[in-house]
């Protein structure tokens, strides 16, 4: 079988692997569609995994269940299903809490070899405790988005957000673009995208955003400002990973607001906090890493109920052969959301 294995940044070969076999405990899926993630695109933060097969954003069809769990999962042969790259074990504290990133079986388990694959496999884990049956009306592309959705609505359900907020979305590559297609959903009353791509804004305004700021030759404040008579935002999403763009966006949040960051930083940043501004004004900084098996669940409920517009965040289809111009397309955060490899 093909994979796309990652030696480096911007180096990527299509290889061919014996189809794996699976032991009795776990079950083999043939990918139908694998998105690109964004965060693969970090150099800082793919590097350090390399070499690795990449993908993880998955949705595919169940070839082979091993004999001692055939008779324990309510998936079958021949269904099609969302798989996520990692689960739980749903008992231990973190399990218990809610805190499913954090659960060390969540961190360890993993599919094999990746997600551009033509087959993987699912270790009994993955499979008992976050693989998805797809309904017959949802395509295995809307499927491929279940993790990156998934991802999203634990952001929302942390962001503080309090029925007729106003929230801002900073960064409106896919991600920021499913912020906006879902804050309403959390109790949102208007939102607001800023980029400094107009592709990427008019793209925002066509996922349900009420305004848009151009970083590039508006002010972020003033403009916000004028939309919100001076109160600012609620909840501010903060979608790049660094940590200028962090200290900036803070000063857009109204008092009692919250400061969410999205994506991680490269590890050797700090920040510099007034911290007696934060208590006096009751700022709250959080933030959302990945997701859990409660978030895939709400995003497939999600995507089934057409509340995520998947042709306007599929903006590039290729093969495995062509991952690398995937890649790079992805990398370049210009005229495109997120690209998919289809097998």
């Amino acid at each position: 079988m093909k994979v796309a294995k990652l030696y480096k940044f911007n180096e990527i070969k299509i290889e061919e692997i014996p189809i794996p076999e699976i032991k009795s405990n776990e079950a083999l899926v043939k990918v139908k569609v694998c998105g690109i993630c964004s965060g693969d695109v970090m150099p800082w933060y793919i590097e350090r995994k390399a070499p690795l097969v990449l993908g993880h954003e998955i949705s595919g069809e169940i070839v082979k269940i091993g004999s001692s769990i055939r008779d324990e999962i309510k998936l079958k042969e021949g269904d099609r299903v969302f798989v996520h790259h990692h689960a739980p074990c749903m008992h231990c504290s973190y399990c218990k809490r809610g805190d499913h990133v954090q659960c060390e079986t969540w961190r360890t388990s993993k599919i094999y070899p990746g997600g551009i694959s033509e087959y993987i496999i699912l270790p009994e884990v993955i499979l008992k405790n976050d693989t998805l049956k797809i309904p017959d009306h949802v395509s295995f592309e809307e499927a491929a988005l279940i993790e990156p959705v998934a991802c999203v609505v634990k952001s929302l359900s942390r962001a503080n957000i309090k029925r007729g907020d106003t929230i801002l979305i900073v960064g409106l590559g896919v991600m920021g673009q499913i912020h906006i297609m879902l804050s309403k959903e959390f109790g949102a009353f208007k939102v607001i995208g800023v980029d400094m791509v107009d592709f990427r804004l008019q793209k925002a305004l066509e996922s349900g955003a009420d305004e848009v700021i151009n970083f590039k030759n508006e002010n972020v404040f003033k403009k916000l400002q004028d939309i919100t008579k001076g109160i600012m935002a609620h909840s501010v999403i903060v979608g790049p990973g660094d940590i200028k763009v962090i200290e900036f966006y803070l000063k857009a949040l109204a008092k009692g607001g919250t400061l969410l960051i999205f994506t991680p930083t490269p590890p050797e940043q700090k920040i510099s906090l007034l911290l007696n501004d934060l208590y006096f004004n009751d700022i709250t900084i959080t933030t959302s890493y990945s997701c859990g098996p409660y978030d895939t669940k709400k995003a497939l409920e999600l995507i089934s109920s057409k509340k995520i517009n998947h042709n306007l965040l599929i903006t590039h289809e290729f093969r495995i052969e062509d991952t690398q111009k995937a890649y790079e397309i992805t990398a370049k955060a210009k005229d495109s959301l997120k690209c998919i490899i289809k097998f």
